[in-house]
């Protein structure tokens, strides 16, 4: 008979992420190969969650385990598991602070992950999707998915507030993503969103999300072109973003089949229809956000982006 050993400490990895994907406003998102957080776990003798430490931030983030992301997150966990013990953990944060790149939904992923594998009994992915949803919403004040649901499955998702998808997508299909050097907190990007919208900007919108998911699942290029449009969120934010209209048009100039705020921004993404359609993107991307002092970095990646993952553990 088989018996599992059970680990000590485990480190976890959680990538970055695209959030809503211009029409899936909190209901699509694809993780990309690029920038990630770590979360060390410990068992620990005293209940509860523990930070221990956090790492790599440019700006000061909440030790107390009901403020921070991963702590709410792993406190979800312990609350529905009772498993019999805590769990102290370390933060090394490696995707930017308010970059629109899921950077508080990659630490609550990396620890959900890294202390499911200290337990006798790990959940499905599926199983954390509510847990990491209740750390998501410490930091952005509303419980979506559409960064936490593909960093948990990889790849592109579709997220409700009850269940996580994957959702299919070309295979050759690329992103750039390029983040300026600019801080934009996601509860300000929020903000912006109260006000009712008109009915037909609605409709607009579903027509365009549907024309997103009608093209992911037959692979249609035109389809996935025709639905990369956002008419509800993305004209109120975009003031927040310095240069945003010359960096879309640069995108688009460059071939990509469409883009806009990655998440809450200011980074911004392109989907194209090949690495080197994307490489033009990228490219043409960081020149436009020079062209207004800012400086950036980017990224080129398949949409069709990694999962969380266990990177070690022991005793």
């Amino acid at each position: 008979m088989n018996v599992r050993m059970q680990p000590e400490w485990v480190l976890a990895r959680a990538p970055a992420s695209v959030g809503n994907v211009a029409a899936g406003f909190d209901l699509l998102g694809h993780t990309f190969t690029g920038p990630c957080d770590e979360v060390l776990a410990r068992r620990s003798t005293r209940p509860g969650v523990r930070i221990a430490a956090i790492t790599g931030s440019a700006v000061a983030l909440p030790r107390e385990a009901t403020r921070n992301t991963a702590g709410v997150a792993l406190l979800a966990l312990l609350d529905a598991l009772r498993p019999g013990f805590g769990i102290e953990i370390e933060i090394r944060k490696g995707i930017a602070f308010g970059a629109g790149l899921g950077g508080s939904a990659a630490s609550s992923v990396a620890a959900l992950v890294a202390a499911n594998a200290l337990l006798p009994e790990p959940l499905s992915r599926e199983a954390l999707y509510p847990h990491a949803i209740s750390g998501e919403a410490a930091s952005s004040g509303a419980r979506h998915g559409d960064n936490v649901g593909p960093m948990l499955l990889g790849g592109l998702t579709l997220t409700t507030a009850e269940r996580v998808l994957r959702v299919p997508v070309p295979p050759d299909l690329h992103c750039a993503v390029v983040h300026p050097h600019y801080v934009l907190e996601t509860r300000r990007a929020r903000a912006v969103l109260t006000a009712p919208y008109a009915l037909h900007d609605v409709v607009r919108q579903n027509a365009h999300l549907a024309q997103l998911l009608a093209g992911c699942y037959r692979g249609d290029l035109e389809l996935l072109r025709e639905g990369l449009h956002d008419v509800l969120v993305e004209p109120r934010r975009a003031p927040l973003v310095p240069g945003f209209a010359r960096v879309k048009q640069a995108l688009l100039d460059a071939g990509a089949l469409g883009g806009s705020l990655s998440g809450a921004g200011p980074s911004v993404f392109a989907w194209c229809r090949d690495v080197g359609s994307a490489q033009r993107a990228h490219e043409a991307m960081r020149a436009a956000f020079r062209a207004e002092g800012l400086d950036s970095e980017g990224w080129v990646a398949p949409v069709e982006g990694p999962a969380a993952e266990v990177v070690e553990c022991g005793s």
